[in-house]
């Protein structure tokens, strides 16, 4: 886990890549194509990128007017003014008619850092959820970026990509890793207790792990990098053989990977869910890397809350 490359990087590099493969790809933007990374696209295919402006709304009902003549657009802004903002035109332009439109959604979570609260969006997971149909991909490395982008335009139908500013360890290797759309990794195994993580917080847990080991805890850990199809039989299959689970995401607890784990096992195999996140407040402005301490997002957090899953295990 040497080189770190924040997954913003991995999306831009990774449009201009497929642009090549995918010629009915295009990618629009709400002029932040220089923080979006979708600048690189831009340049090697000028003619397939359209910049709406600061019109975020626009830029989301145009990218579903392409989408009815057969081509799949990148619609890309910042999390705050894609799931927030444009959560209507989201919600009726193209979830309620289910076209087949891609949104990339950068500057994700409190590592937006500096920027603060206002620009911190936490909730977009959970709004997200909410639209039938809509598929959520939250990629834990570039690798995984680079991967989810082609699994998303292999997808027929409206898909949510979260990235973040932050650059993160490079957990996968590129010419080995297979991403498969719904499907969780199991990164290590355990007996005691699963952490589900999902984006950032898969390092994390994979740190969490070893503390926990240290202290005579079994830790498994599962990377959870689609949302939305969950992969509940991978959770339920975790549930049974563990007994507990512990979920890490660096979004609000409300909505999110651990309402939507709660929700699953508590229907089909009750264990003990501990959740590890943001909790009902809002962000705040500071350096990325403080803020997942101050939130409590980081892998000390997440072993202190496996050892109190672990203990309410009957």
């Amino acid at each position: 886990m040497a080189d770190k490359i924040a997954t913003r990087e991995a999306y831009g590099n990774a449009l201009a890549e497929f642009g090549e493969k995918y010629e009915n790809l295009v990618v629009l933007d709400a002029d932040l194509s220089a923080a979006t990374k979708t600048g690189v696209f831009k340049k090697k295919f000028p003619d397939r990128f359209f910049n709406c402006g600061i019109a975020e709304n626009n830029l989301f009902c145009v990218a579903a007017g392409l989408a009815t003549t057969g081509l799949i657009p990148f619609a890309s802004t910042f999390a705050m003014f894609s799931a927030g903002r444009s959560f209507e035109h989201i919600r009726n332009a193209i979830g309620y008619t289910h076209l087949n439109v891609k949104i990339g959604a950068t500057h994700a979570g409190i590592t937006v850092g500096e920027d603060g609260a206002t620009h911190q969006c936490n909730e977009d997971i959970a709004t997200m959820r909410t639209i039938p149909g809509m598929v959520i991909i939250n990629p834990a490395d570039a690798t995984e970026a680079r991967a989810a982008v082609e699994a998303a335009i292999k997808h027929e139908g409206p898909v949510y990509l979260r990235f973040g500013r932050l650059a993160v360890p490079v957990l996968f290797d590129k010419d080995t890793y297979n991403f498969e759309l719904g499907k969780g990794i199991v990164m290590a195994d355990g007996s005691d207790v699963t952490i589900v993580a999902t984006g950032i917080e898969v390092a994390e847990a994979l740190s969490a792990r070893e503390l926990l080991a240290a202290d005579g805890i079994s830790a498994r850990v599962v990377n959870i990098h689609t949302i939305k199809p969950l992969d509940t039989e991978l959770v339920l299959k975790c549930a049974e053989e563990t007994g507990a689970i512990v979920t890490a995401e660096e979004h609000t607890i409300i909505g999110g990977l651990g309402e939507a784990v709660a929700a699953c096992t508590a229907e089909d195999r009750p264990v003990p869910v501990l959740r590890v996140g943001i909790n009902d407040v809002f962000g705040r402005s500071g350096p990325a890397k403080e803020l997942i301490s101050y939130f409590g997002l980081d892998a000390s957090a997440i072993a202190a809350k496996a050892k109190k899953a672990v203990a309410l295990k009957k």
